[in-house]
């Protein structure tokens, strides 16, 4: 009997002893910690490693931390609290549900946002404000709604960088206290009314209707001034043409002129020439147009004759 008592006491004792130890050992992981309380105060903050505290004595501090279940495809489902007895230092993302807010013209859409933020006082996280993540969120939705509300349609459609970082501003200053860093804010859909976007389509789509035919126009424009540019230029290079020609024409004649001063000092060139000019236009003279054949009747002495007489009343005038 007396064994069987002190089979049983070493067996208590044992199971005291275990516990004992078990209690009193904590193994905390990288990028997390434990806040101990003695007799219900703070003592001490727990770093990564292995840790030992007086049983009984030393308690964890647990807290309210609102965590989102998400779906397979990253989608937020819904959203639960529980106790923890570890607060996680890592940066961390709260993706926030939709929320309405109204426009400074009195236009109402919805926005979802996401927030990355991070711990940085594990101390002032659990003592200075309940349920860290559910205090943040409320206080981004507040201060969306202030932020939108002082801005037109237009400009919350336009402006997401601007809000993003009005909102990280805000944020980051009035969580100071908390003992988190707020990183970035994301607005992540913005959703005007049904009635808002059909009309924001219907005017997209007459702006870029716009656009085109002014493209058209400018198109057609540069057109027209390059082909009036081309036939001037054509023009210029037709009239320089005919000009040389004559040119080289009236050189070519008055070489054929003074070749024949030079053969024959004492003859005058003009009625060889005249006769010459004369019968090279014969065939455009003579030429048939209503199927009939002309016939032109040509003495050239004649006609020299009378260009030479003609010749000597120009010089006598």
């Amino acid at each position: 009997m007396f064994m069987i008592i002190l089979s049983a006491f070493f067996a208590f004792f044992a199971l005291l002893l275990i516990t004992t130890l078990y209690k009193a050992t904590y193994l905390v992981r990288q990028a997390e910690v434990v806040l101990i309380e003695r007799f219900g105060s703070f003592y001490r903050i727990l770093e990564p490693g292995i840790h030992f505290v007086v049983p009984f004595i030393d308690k964890t501090r647990s807290v309210f931390w609102t965590f989102v279940k998400e779906d397979a495809r990253g989608k937020p489902t819904y959203r639960y609290s529980e106790l923890v007895e570890r607060i996680d230092l890592r940066e961390a993302v709260f993706d926030f549900p939709k929320q309405s807010v109204i426009t400074k013209d009195n236009v109402t859409m919805e926005i979802s946002a996401l927030l990355y933020y991070q711990v940085t006082d594990a101390k002032a996280a659990v003592y200075e404000v309940a349920n860290l993540p559910q205090a943040i969120e409320k206080l981004a939705q507040t201060t969306m709604r202030n932020i939108i509300g002082a801005m037109d349609l237009d400009e919350t459609l336009t402006s997401r960088d601007s809000i993003n970082a009005k909102l990280r501003l805000v944020l980051d200053d009035a969580t100071y206290k908390w003992g988190i860093k707020i990183n970035r804010v994301e607005l992540q859909e913005v959703s005007p009314p049904a009635d808002i976007r059909e009309a924001m389509e219907k005017q997209m789509r007459a702006e870029r209707d716009r656009r085109a035919h002014i493209l058209e126009a400018e198109g057609l424009k540069a057109a027209a001034i390059l082909e009036a540019e081309g036939d001037y230029l054509a023009r210029i290079q037709r009239a320089r043409g005919e000009a040389e020609a004559r040119e080289l024409l009236a050189n070519a004649e008055a070489q054929a002129i003074k070749i024949i001063q030079q053969a024959l000092p004492s003859a005058n060139p003009l009625p060889y020439l005249t006769a010459q000019a004369y019968i090279k236009m014969l065939p455009e003279i003579t030429k048939d147009k209503n199927s009939k054949l002309i016939v032109v009747p040509y003495e050239a002495s004649a006609m020299a004759g009378s260009l030479a007489g003609v010749k000597e009343l120009f010089n006598q005038q």
